[in-house]
């Protein structure tokens, strides 16, 4: 079992910036892709950003230019760096990971970003 625990959102205007963390319980290296969704309410879960465990990274169209994925393996963490924040950006932001070898999904609890206009 892999814990994820996401931190780091809040309310922001327009504009702002913002850092979501990921803490796993295991070693990152170990996650085959970290994936960062949002959810806004009434509207389906979609996928914001990847990360495989070699490196290679992967946007939304939504959010290229704007947000970044990177991971620090010594702290077993992933973040989400967000910037140039849109009213559009608010939603429950998740991380997943997935594991191929054992075979797994996991999600974090989410955290709420909020951006005001």
């Amino acid at each position: 079992q892999v814990q994820l625990v996401e931190s780091g959102g809040g309310s922001v205007q327009a504009g702002g910036s913002l850092r979501l963390s990921c803490a796993a319980s295991w070693s990152i290296s170990r996650l085959n892709f970290v994936h960062w969704y949002r959810q806004a309410p009434g509207k389906q879960r979609e996928l914001v950003a990847v990360i495989t465990s070699g490196g290679s990274t992967n946007y939304a169209d939504s959010v290229k230019g704007r947000f970044t994925i990177s991971r620090d393996n010594a702290k077993n963490t992933v973040y989400l760096q967000m910037n140039s924040l849109k009213p559009e950006d608010t939603a429950v932001y998740y991380c997943n990971a997935v594991v191929q070898s054992p075979v797994g999904d996991y999600w974090g609890q989410g955290t709420q970003v909020t951006v005001s206009s």
